[in-house]
């Protein structure tokens, strides 16, 4: 019995497999550089991608139980409908896919209108999936920090609505807990969506408050401008992607990225612990 895991050496992949080594899987890492993978001793390191079809099929051979995980990448729909495929050709029956909250809502931006399209997918060909919704991630905010540390501002357009942000160290737990679950199952599990989501629902004012509080100084919320936001992603990330993040931050503002009644006793419920807070995820990255 062997779990793959795509996505296997970025943030939230590393730490999924790190969860199912500790726990006693069995783990096959899917990886475009096995060299530099730097993965767990006894995780077997696959080479390929979501869009190498015949690596895919060899990496997909003798899995029971799948975590798809797609980064945002302009062929990211693609690359989730051939993995599925394929894992179905295999006969793998069970899997975990990270998707998002509110993709039903954030329909115009595309790479939530993407995991949308795969949600249906994975309940049409019948999978026994638990497909889980993350809200925003804390870790997001790495990508400011420098503009609140040197000019006291919380660039992000966040807006008044509210986002419930959630860690992505939780994420991982979650996700490991349920690729356990499944697997570990004597049959198939039936369908399960979860959304996952932080303790508490921040809005632009209250994270720049916190910021403040942890720094010792001031940090203001400008407000919301989704197109200099834009503009300033466009320095270290693709147009198009940068594009797609401005799209995300008018949906922010207009809709807000909220939990529905018992996500966070769920969630605690599945950990066993508090859920991470921002606060804390503030202090330690300011540290």
């Amino acid at each position: 019995m062997t779990i793959l895991v795509t996505g296997a050496t970025g943030t939230v992949g590393r730490t999924v497999v790190e969860h199912l080594v500790k726990r006693g899987a069995n783990v096959r890492a899917l990886v475009r550089n096995p060299a530099k993978a730097d993965l767990p001793a006894g995780v077997v390191v696959t080479k390929g991608d979501l869009i190498d079809v015949d690596a895919l099929r060899s990496a997909l051979s003798g899995v029971s139980t799948l975590f798809l995980l797609n980064a945002v990448v302009p062929d990211e729909f693609t690359q989730a409908l051939l993995t599925l495929n394929l894992a179905r050709e295999a006969g793998i029956e069970r899997v975990v896919y990270l998707s998002v909250i509110h993709a039903d809502v954030y329909v115009n931006v595309p790479h939530f209108a993407g995991k949308f399209g795969v949600e249906p997918m994975i309940e049409a060909m019948g999978f026994g999936a638990t497909i889980l919704r993350p809200a925003y991630f804390m870790r997001n905010d790495l990508m400011i920090r420098d503009a609140v540390r040197n000019y006291g501002v919380y660039p992000m357009p966040v807006g008044g609505k509210g986002l419930a942000m959630i860690d992505t160290r939780d994420i991982a737990e979650i996700a490991a807990l349920e690729l356990i679950r499944r697997e570990r199952s004597a049959a198939a599990l039936p369908l399960d969506r979860i959304n996952l989501v932080g303790p508490d629902v921040l809005t632009g004012p209250s994270v720049a408050g916190i910021w403040s509080e942890v720094l010792g100084r001031l940090v203001a919320y400008p407000g919301e401008d989704p197109a200099a936001f834009e503009q300033t992603l466009r320095g270290f990330m693709p147009p198009w992607m940068a594009y797609d993040m401005r799209l995300m931050g008018e949906r922010f503002v207009t809709d807000g990225m909220l939990p529905e009644p018992g996500d966070v006793a769920r969630l605690t419920a599945l950990l066993g612990r508090p859920l991470r807070g921002y606060r804390d995820f503030v202090a330690e990255i300011a540290a």
